[in-house]
Parts: C-alpha cells; structure tokens; sequence
C-alpha cells in the first residue's frame, strides 16, 4: 500500500489510491488550519472555510453554493478522535473495494461512480431535509460533509458485480462481499432516524446508485460515461497529448502470390482493423487510454 501511495499518479489504474490521497490531503490541511485558527481565537475564520466545503442541509443556501454537491465528498469530519475514524474507515473501504472494482473495470470507471454516488448522496440529503417534515424539524447547522455516499456506491458496485468474491476478513475468517455490503445497507438505513440521520441517508443514496450503475452497465448503458469525457477534456486542457499521425501507403500492383504468401497478406488485413479499432479508442477516450501494446503498434503503423 506504502508503495501505491509513494506512485499514487504515476502509475496505471490507480485512481482509488489517488482519490484515497486527495482525501487524505484535504483532510490534514484543514486540521492544521483548524489548530492554527481556533488557538489564535479565530475558530470563526475556520468554519467560515469549511462551510464552503459542506453541503447544506437548506435548498437555497446549496443553491448559493452548488459546487458542494462534490467537494464534500472529499471533506472529512474534524471532530477529534471521531473524525479520525471517519476517514480512516471510509480510505479503508474504499481501498480495499475500489481496488478490486478496479481490476474489473478501470480507473476511469471508478471515478465517475465515486462522483455519481457523491452526487446521489448530496440529492437524497437535500430532499430529505426539504421534504420530509421528521428531517426538516432537526435541520443540521454546518451541513454534511464526508465520502460515505461515494464509498458505499464503490462498495456496492462491488458486490453487485462480483457478488461471491470473498474477503478474509480478521477474527471473521472468508465472507462474500455481497453480505459485507448487505451489512452497512443496514446499518445505514437503521441509522437514517438517528443522530446523523442525514448523512446515513446519504449513504442509501449510493448505495443506490451504486446498483443501478453495475445493472445499467451490464446491459451496456455507461451512466458514468459523461464524467469520464469530461474529466478527459479537462486534462486535455493541462496536459498536452503526442500528436500521432498514421500514414496509409497506396495499395501496390497486385501481383501473383503463391498459396504460402495468403497468410501474411491476412496477417497485413487483421494489423488494419487493429489500427482501426485502436484510432477509435483514441477518438473515444483519448491517446491515454491506450495501454503500452496498443501504443507500440500505432507507433510502428505510423513509420510506415
């Protein structure tokens, strides 16, 4: 893990690492800030910052600050040892289940459920506490902050796909993942009437998304796929992609082939459509997105 995290944007599908470090990051600049403002008497200073993160609970105080529908999926909970434990269960989770949905599906697929269930999560807290009058009666001050809504959709996406995968788990020995995921359903839903009845509210809301996302994509419809173009023109904005150019040379004289000569001419044909398939993907995701084979024959194709 030490590894991964020492690599986290350097290495291929890695995102749940990357995201686990954005987290991380996110969490320990607030807590220096927070110690550093409320001990020179300006705790005041401090919530004003972190409010801009959290989601509010209030319809158009959110309509103010509508960017909060995802930056508090990156926040944590600063509340000493609690929140501690906030973030070290959710980077946890998240590591353990993202990495195997990785193996599975890609990076790029990962992050566009954990920005689908954050932002899942943030519309089912908001309607909760504008709708329903049991919420709207206990309204929280400082709003909802943390990436339990996201976790819980990787978490379920997870077990939907491979619901018989196990985990060795301590002091428990091998459970599938799909009861590990029936588990913490549970406990959110018998939560959402509790002290943070919002936020386990939240949490139904991806792992929600988190089953539709897998039945919808196991039929071929990717809802996460206008995230992934997005994220791809916006690093295309940054980071400057090779320019490939492949050259088609003009069909040469056909000429008489003898019978052990056939093979090699399909052998030409099939290294076409691979050309062809590849430049499609280019065109779809992006030079990025090819893995180091596919790279290799573009680059040959293109010295011809």
């Amino acid at each position: 893990m030490l590894d991964e995290f020492k690599n986290a944007f350097q290495k291929p599908n890695n995102a749940h690492v990357q995201l686990i470090f954005i987290n991380v990051v996110v969490f320990l600049v607030l807590a220096v800030f927070k110690v550093f403002l409320t001990a020179s008497g300006n705790e005041d200073i401090f919530n004003l910052i972190h409010a801009q993160f959290a989601i509010p609970a209030q319809f158009f105080s959110f309509l103010a600050k509508p960017w909060t529908i995802i930056t508090y999926a990156f926040v944590h909970s600063l509340d000493g040892i609690n929140g501690i434990f906030h973030i070290l269960f959710n980077m946890l989770i998240f590591y353990w289940f993202g990495k195997l949905f990785i193996e599975y599906l890609g990076s790029d697929k990962l992050v566009a459920l954990y920005i689908l269930g954050a932002v899942t999560g943030g519309i089912f807290y908001l309607l909760v506490y504008n709708i329903i009058p049991f919420y709207a009666s206990s309204t929280p001050l400082y709003g909802m902050v943390g990436a339990s809504a996201a976790v819980y959709a990787v978490l379920v996406a997870t077990a939907v796909l491979l619901p018989d995968y196990t985990f060795f788990l301590m002091f428990l020995g091998p459970i599938k993942i799909k009861y590990i995921a029936l588990f913490y359903i549970v406990i959110s839903f018998l939560g959402s009437i509790g002290d943070n009845a919002g936020g386990n509210v939240a949490h139904l809301g991806g792992a929600l998304i988190g089953f539709v996302y897998i039945k919808q994509l196991q039929v071929g419809i990717n809802w996460g796929g206008w995230i992934t173009a997005m994220l791809d023109w916006f690093r295309s904005i940054f980071v400057s992609q090779p320019k490939v150019k492949v050259t088609y040379r003009k069909a040469e004289p056909k000429v008489h082939q003898t019978t052990s000569s056939r093979p090699s001419s399909k052998a030409s044909k099939a290294s076409q459509d691979e050309i062809d398939t590849i430049l499609d993907k280019i065109s779809d995701r992006g030079y990025e997105s090819l893995t180091k084979d596919e790279k290799e024959k573009l680059f040959n194709a293109s010295k011809k």
